[in-house]
C-alpha cells in the first residue's frame, strides 16, 4: 500500500512541495534572518553584495517556481489524493530531502557555502543541521506514510492549505524586519547616490554605508517616501513593495 501510494502523482507532487518549502525555510532563516551565509558565500570573487543578494533572489525565485509547479500538479492529481497523514508524510520527506541535498551538494561537493561560516567547527554545524532538519523530517515522514487509513480532509482543502503555507513563506521572505530604520538601494551605473537622493526629495537622508562602486547604498530615509528613488535612477529599493526582500534584511 505504501509503495503504491508513493508512486502516485499526488505523492510525488507533495514531495516536491515539501522540497520547495525546505528551500524557503533555508533561505528565509539562514540567508535573511540569521544571515549565517548567502547562496554563494564561498565562491571565489563573489564579494559584491549586489551579486550575493541577486543570487539569493534567483534561489528564492526557483523555490517559488517549484512550489507553484507542485501546487499545479497537486490540483491536477486531486483524484488520486492520499490520506492527510500520508500527504504530510511526503511533504516532510521532501522538506528533509532539501536539507540532505543541500548538505551533500552545496556544502561538501561544490563548497559554495556552509551552514555557519563564522564557526570554528563548520562541519559540526553542517552535520547537525542535516540531521535535525533533514534526517528527522524524513524519518517522521516515513512513519506517517506507514500509517494505515485513507481518511482526512477533501483534496481541494489539502491543496488550499498547502498553497497557503507556500504563499505565507514567500510573503514572509519579502517583508522587511520590524523596526528596520534603513533602506538598501541599488543604483544604476553612473548614478551618484547623493544626487539621486536629492532629486527624490530625500536630501536630508543619512547615508550610513556605500560600496566602493557607489551602486549599493544603505541610508536612513526617516519618514521620506522611497518610491521617487526609482525616478532618480534606483534599480531596487528595500521597503518599497518590490520583490527583493533579501535587501530589507541586510545587516549594516
Amino acid at each position: 500500500m505504501v509503495r503504491s501510494a508513493a508512486r502516485s502523482a499526488w505523492m510525488r507532487w507533495s514531495g516536491l512541495l515539501g522540497f520547495a518549502l525546505g528551500g524557503f525555510f533555508d533561505g528565509i532563516l539562514l540567508h535573511q534572518i540569521l544571515q549565517w551565509h548567502h547562496l554563494l558565500s564561498l565562491v571565489p570573487g563573489m564579494v559584491d553584495l549586489r551579486v550575493q543578494i541577486l543570487w539569493d533572489g534567483y534561489f528564492h525565485a526557483l523555490m517559488y517556481g517549484l512550489a507553484a509547479l507542485a501546487l499545479w500538479g497537486l490540483w491536477r492529481a486531486r483524484g488520486q489524493a492520499a490520506a492527510a497523514a500520508a500527504t504530510l508524510g511526503m511533504v516532510l520527506a521532501g522538506f528533509g530531502a532539501w536539507h540532505v541535498v543541500d548538505a551533500l551538494l552545496s556544502h561538501w561537493l561544490l563548497g559554495i557555502h556552509r551552514i555557519r561560516l563564522d564557526s570554528p567547527a563548520p562541519l559540526a554545524w553542517d552535520l547537525g543541521w542535516m540531521a535535525g532538519f533533514g534526517l528527522v523530517p524524513i524519518l517522521i515522514g516515513w512513519w506517517l506514510l506507514r500509517r494505515p487509513g485513507r481518511g482526512g480532509p477533501p483534496p481541494a482543502v489539502l491543496v488550499s492549505v498547502l498553497g497557503a503555507i507556500a504563499a505565507l513563506g514567500g510573503i514572509w521572505a519579502a517583508q522587511p524586519p520590524e523596526g528596520q530604520p534603513f533602506a538598501t538601494i541599488v543604483f544604476a551605473p553612473g548614478v551618484q547616490p547623493e544626487d539621486a537622493l536629492a532629486r527624490a526629495g530625500l536630501g536630508d537622508a543619512q547615508v550610513v554605508w556605500m560600496d566602493p562602486l557607489s551602486q549599493v547604498t544603505v541610508a536612513r530615509l526617516g519618514d521620506g517616501n522611497p518610491w521617487p528613488l526609482y525616478l532618480a535612477g534606483a534599480l531596487l529599493v528595500s521597503g518599497a513593495g518590490t520583490p527583493p526582500g533579501c535587501f530589507a534584511w541586510t545587516k549594516v
